[in-house]
């Protein structure tokens, strides 16, 4: 069964939410100048909301072309690391040597050759995108012998997911804005996308 990734949880009541749900993966945005950024303060009241629900959701820090440093900071709070700048798979070594945490590393399909990046890296998992956040897919055409397990995201949302689950079967989808309504999640779209994903 495709597993579920519920992105970009800001607030309190996103990670109740998302646990109830029985979302596979939470994740966080937790590096500087991102809409959905949250500070340590409220990333730690997040994990305490996380922890209080009981889930068994893997908490995911998101970072873009962030100091290993800055990383470390979290990496005791987090399950999983996912890496969404110009990481290589030198950094990627390094990291997973310093945290002992499984990677997974984003990669925006806009060609084959970008198919190629992803399936060579040396990240646990790779998650294949449109974009940073451009609420758009990309053309699914391009991973279809790509030969690894893989994160789908981009522009997937309740009225979409199903159909790109069924044709390309992903280990897990990843949805932040096809969740939001004017910019926050919104309950009854992250219910429905996790019920098109498990009617499967």
């Amino acid at each position: 069964m495709t597993k579920i990734k519920l992105c970009g949880l800001m607030q309190p009541k996103d990670v109740i939410t998302a646990c109830a749900l029985g979302a596979d993966y939470v994740g966080f945005i937790l590096s500087d100048g991102f809409r959905r950024t949250v500070g340590p303060e409220t990333f730690r009241e997040l994990v305490r909301c996380h922890a209080d629900s009981k889930s068994c959701a893997k908490k995911v820090g998101v970072f873009v072309s962030a100091p290993i440093a800055h990383i470390l900071r979290y990496a005791e709070m987090l399950d999983v690391i996912q890496l969404h700048g110009n990481e290589d798979d030198a950094y990627i070594a390094q990291l997973k040597e310093r945290t002992g945490k499984p990677v997974i590393k984003a990669f925006k399909i806009t060609c084959t050759d970008d198919v190629q990046r992803a399936r060579q890296s040396k990240a646990d998992f790779v998650l294949l995108d449109s974009g940073t956040g451009t609420g758009k897919p990309f053309d699914h055409s391009l991973i279809k012998d790509i030969g690894r397990p893989y994160f789908l995201a981009g522009g997937l949302a309740p009225d979409n997911v199903a159909e790109a689950v069924g044709a390309l079967h992903p280990y897990a989808v990843d949805v932040s804005s096809g969740t939001e309504t004017d910019g926050r999640k919104d309950p009854q779209k992250m219910r429905a996308f996790v019920e098109a994903v498990r009617s499967l």
